[in-house]
């Protein structure tokens, strides 16, 4: 989950599009400005997106939480 700087959430979301390893990103009300999906093998690989989503200049804070699928 993803906080921009208000007014800047069409910017940001334009940005975070680019990022590799990023499947959706909803743009919701509330708390947080985005929830973003991303797809990963590893915590290695999540860490790395969400470096790269916080290195976005419009970004102001993030909040992970991991999810596991069940078999």
């Amino acid at each position: 989950m993803v906080n921009v700087l208000p007014g800047k959430e069409r910017s940001a979301y334009t940005e975070l599009q680019s990022i590799e390893g990023i499947k959706d990103i909803y743009h919701v009300f509330g708390e947080y400005d985005f929830v973003i999906i991303v797809d990963v093998e590893d915590l290695s690989r999540l860490n790395s997106i969400v470096d790269d989503i916080r290195e976005n200049e419009f970004v102001t804070a993030t909040q992970t939480i991991v999810g596991a699928e069940l078999k």
